[in-house]
């Protein structure tokens, strides 16, 4: 025989159900788990976005009891409950899905019940007895879904922003070593998946550090202008119905500082409460970063390829066997993994992008696809460059001697001679020599289009990497 689970019998406007006695959820928040099995990733799986929830309704709380709307002892209450949960305590209660219809109501309820139930239990009363703390009248006083939703949401991305912005720093420190690391080996440069010209590379590295800079200069100074502006105290619509009109500017300035970020409140509310052009912006500068990260291990599966019969400039550090039937074989796992990452991100920008054309009127119902891909993307971003960090940037080798060996047989060489010997006799030695098979310095040397002294000079590796001056009657 199964075992009874006790219950409590709770009761919304829908009628009544029964709610396990242990949880610290109630009956909107049980209707919500029944109606939207989707995603099975829960709110409790991105624990900032829970944190922020707290804080909202701390700050929230804080300003009713300010203005005199919410009793000492319940305040105590719900603010108590409120600082546990931005402790990490009862996050496995939030377990409505990501997914849901009714624009975040889930989701807010999910909060409300948890917290109302919490400080039921801090008061020694008996969890469901909400005429002691009510999750609608007292946690969610002057509040709607459609302020504190939106305004977690912008909140929780703020809370994992640094991590984000670390791990891009630490991968472009990762690269900047290897710069400087490679900075005199010589290679060839390639174009269209030709020869092009030498360069060193170190250069290479060092335009993977530059290009991801790039990006965490624009996330270190756009993102938080983007996200700090927050539409508390609009309540339904952006009008501020059912909060006193000293609520908004209190509620906002208790939100930043228990947060510790500088949230200010939106120049229009209803604007602000309808618009989703924030998140998009912010979706594509991630999708961005992922579309570089992505080109980058691109690059390191076609450096490292062969061994012997594909390019061969650098190692990646092996990290597991890579055939079930090919003895000896290692795949380039972690650079084709952050690939993957990276295609998910654009799935997820895409995803966000439909949603936020999906509005209509005063409110985007569609917000809680919104806050799961920007989340979602976050995650896998800041884990993946972890990853690409760790087991394999910093243990990247170069085959510093094959390198050069390419570089001194390339058809590419030629194209350093060219401001010496002209076009014409560049383009005839190129072809002489993918005829024949031999290297363009020996057919050079052959025809004494240049003296060896002046030869040499040109294929010094440091006049061949940046620009010089070329003796005008050469």
């Amino acid at each position: 025989m199964p075992e009874t689970v006790s219950t409590r019998t709770e009761e919304d406007l829908l009628g009544q159900l029964e709610v396990p006695s242990h949880a610290y959820y109630g009956i909107q928040t049980l209707r919500a788990v029944q109606n939207f099995k989707l995603s099975g990733v829960p709110l409790a799986h991105f624990p900032n976005f829970v944190i922020a929830l707290a804080m909202v309704k701390h700050a929230a709380a804080d300003a009713n009891h300010e203005l005199g709307y919410l009793t000492t002892c319940k305040h105590q209450a719900i603010t108590h409950a409120c600082q546990r949960i931005m402790q990490g305590e009862f996050h496995d209660q939030f377990v409505v899905d990501m997914i849901q219809g009714g624009a975040g109501t889930s989701t807010n309820m999910n909060a409300n019940e948890v917290i109302a139930n919490v400080a039921l239990e801090y008061l020694g009363c008996e969890k469901g007895d909400y005429k002691q703390v009510n999750p609608n009248n007292d946690v969610n006083m002057a509040q709607s879904t459609n302020d504190s939703y939106p305004t977690a949401i912008r909140l929780g991305l703020l809370l994992g922003h640094d991590k984000l912005l670390q791990s891009l720093e630490n991968l472009i420190a990762a690269f900047r070593v290897k710069a400087q690391a490679f900075e005199h080996v010589l290679k060839m440069g390639r174009t269209q998946l030709q020869d092009a010209v030498p360069m060193t590379l170190g250069q290479e590295f060092q335009a993977f550090a530059t290009t991801l800079e790039e990006d965490l200069c624009r996330l270190r100074t756009l993102v938080p202008e983007l996200l700090c502006e927050v539409n508390l105290g609009g309540t339904a619509i952006g009008t501020g119905i059912n909060a006193d009109p000293s609520y908004q500017r209190l509620a906002v300035e208790r939100l930043a500082a228990i947060s510790g970020h500088p949230v200010k409140s939106a120049v229009d509310l209803i604007e602000a409460t309808s618009d989703m052009g924030d998140f998009v912006l912010f979706s594509g500068m991630l999708k961005r970063t992922a579309v570089k990260l992505s080109k980058i291990c691109n690059d390191l599966r076609l450096l490292s390829s062969g061994p012997r019969t594909g390019i061969n400039e650098i190692n990646l550090p092996a990290r597991q066997p890579g055939s079930s039937i090919m003895p000896g074989k290692v795949n380039p796992v972690i650079p084709e993994a952050v690939n993957q990452v990276a295609f998910e991100i654009i799935g997820n920008d895409l995803t966000l992008t439909m949603a936020a054309e999906a509005g209509q009127l005063q409110l985007n119902v569609m917000e809680p696809i919104i806050a799961y891909k920007m989340f979602d993307s976050i995650r896998l971003l800041q884990r993946s460059m972890d990853m690409l960090r760790e087991l394999c940037i910093d243990d990247i080798t170069a085959n510093e001697n094959h390198c050069l060996h390419l570089v001194e047989h390339s058809i590419g060489l030629v194209t350093a001679l060219n401001p010496y010997i002209g076009y014409q006799n560049s383009t005839r030695i190129a072809k002489k020599a993918l005829e024949s098979g031999r290297g363009i310095l020996e057919l050079v040397r052959e025809e004494k289009l240049l003296e060896d002294d002046v030869l040499d000079d040109i294929l010094k590796p440091q006049n061949m990497i940046a620009p010089r001056l070329v003796p005008v009657n050469s």
